[in-house]
């Protein structure tokens, strides 16, 4: 990274304290915007190195928000600004700033750019395969979740979402678990990718976790060798 991404690099290691959301996530990001760019024609990787490193900024802020109004792709673009244009960067500003706002995948603002879609996509890939499954379960343990919920996914959708929406707001995260998410978010993830590549590395992962999951179901309910 040169001078500039190192000094971003190290005001995000400052906000950040999120198991789920933290410098190690962001990296991972940065580095999958970077694989998936040599497979699109003309990718402007300075928008797109700048943004992976911010896109997360404001998550914490919106961890530690119990009312649920804050959203840190809204607000970390908002911080992003005021961060780049401190440290003079005034060259594709807005550009920047719509790739961040444009990331989360319960967000309403959806990637118009190739650099957004990108990022959007690298996000995402980030809660897949053995590391989405490792990462799902630090949250579980902050959160005090169980590891596996036996629930009927229409009532717990009914019951412990905002507005009975699957892109709703948990109600109370400790009634949640990494099998409900998988259920509820993450199988729903390869149908929103932008990216053919992107497409291509999901579709495996979520294949690997689904397995992970229907195992995990056996060995709690008493079948664990699936007979």
């Amino acid at each position: 990274m040169d001078q500039k991404y190192e000094k971003i690099k190290e005001i995000v290691t400052k906000e950040l304290s999120c198991s789920g959301h933290d410098l190690e996530h962001v990296l991972r990001v940065h580095k999958f915007c970077l694989y998936l760019a040599k497979y699109e024609p003309s990718v402007n990787l300075d928008v797109l190195q700048t943004a992976a490193l911010l896109h997360d900024i404001a998550k914490v802020k919106e961890d530690q928000d119990n009312s649920g109004n804050t959203d840190h792709a809204i607000l970390g673009a908002e911080m992003a600004r005021t961060i780049l244009e401190e440290l003079g960067y005034t060259e594709n500003l807005d550009h920047v700033i719509q790739c961040i706002k444009t990331h989360r995948f319960k967000g309403e603002n959806r990637p118009e750019t190739l650099e957004a879609k990108i990022l959007f996509d690298s996000d995402k890939i980030d809660i897949l395969g053995s590391i989405g499954i490792a990462r799902s379960y630090m949250i579980a343990g902050q959160y005090k979740q169980s590891i596996y919920n036996n629930v009927l996914i229409d009532d717990y959708i009914k019951d412990n979402l905002v507005g009975a929406d699957p892109k709703g707001r948990i109600k109370d995260i400790s009634k949640h678990s990494p099998n409900l998410e998988f259920e509820i978010k993450i199988k729903r993830i390869l149908e929103n990718l932008f990216t053919d590549k992107a497409k291509q590395v999901a579709k495996e992962k979520v294949a690997f976790m689904e397995k992970f999951y229907n195992q995990l179901k056996n060995d709690i309910t008493g079948n664990p060798n699936n007979v």
